[in-house]
């Protein structure tokens, strides 16, 4: 079973892990079907309503008075019992942005150790040159993980063909503070040790 590239992102985003029905099992899927009737049926069938509000708000009281506290048939259990002993395991959804405003990509780390994104390079440590990362862009912010960990976090970029660069990101490598260093220059000898090799025959009394 493979599921959906976005699917796989939509689930990062908000920490679960998808799970599909084993084929030919009905018994594995959803009853959201069976729901809409139970509704339609036990809540609206011969009512009538004189306005939008005051029909949201005899649902709203049928939910909690009457399809809460009925035993499942399915579970055994009042739905209302059934929710309050998975809340211990729902996390707070405030203050995070929808997930229709993330992207979630995977680039390859180039040989200049930075990913492309929109005509921006954005720098990534040097070590990961030619592993691929997954980046995601959510919140004005570029985030870019490898094997599941942080490695770089950046501000988006407006412009078009910057580099961004952290230099934390070269530390180690030749050059990581601008210009690649020049190399240390070769010692030559003192002068008096450059002579003709014929002062040194003269001197020894014969040739070599």
């Amino acid at each position: 079973m493979r599921f959906n590239a976005r699917l796989h992102a939509f689930a990062r985003y908000w920490g679960f892990t998808p799970r599909a029905c084993a084929p030919y099992r009905a018994r594995t899927k959803g009853k959201d079907e069976r729901g809409v009737g139970y509704v339609k049926k036990n809540a609206i069938a011969g009512r009538r309503f004189e306005s939008w509000a005051e029909f949201e708000a005899h649902l709203d009281r049928w939910t909690r008075e009457v399809a809460d506290q009925r035993e499942h048939g399915t579970t055994g259990v009042k739905p209302a019992e059934r929710f309050a002993d998975e809340a211990r395991a729902l996390r707070p959804l405030a203050g995070r942005a929808p997930f229709g405003q993330l992207r979630d990509l995977v680039r390859k780390v180039q040989a200049d150790c930075a990913i492309d994104l929109d005509t921006n390079s954005y720098s990534v440590p040097w070590r990961l040159i030619g592993e691929s990362v997954q980046v995601v862009v959510l919140a004005g912010r570029v985030i870019i993980r490898h094997a599941g960990q942080v490695v770089a976090d950046h501000a988006l970029c407006d412009g078009r063909r910057q580099r961004i660069v952290d230099r934390a990101h070269f530390v180690g490598v030749a050059g990581a503070e601008g210009l690649v260093r020049a190399a240390a220059p070769i010692e030559l000898p003192p002068p008096t040790l450059l002579r003709p090799l014929a002062e040194y025959e003269a001197v020894a009394g014969g040739g070599w």
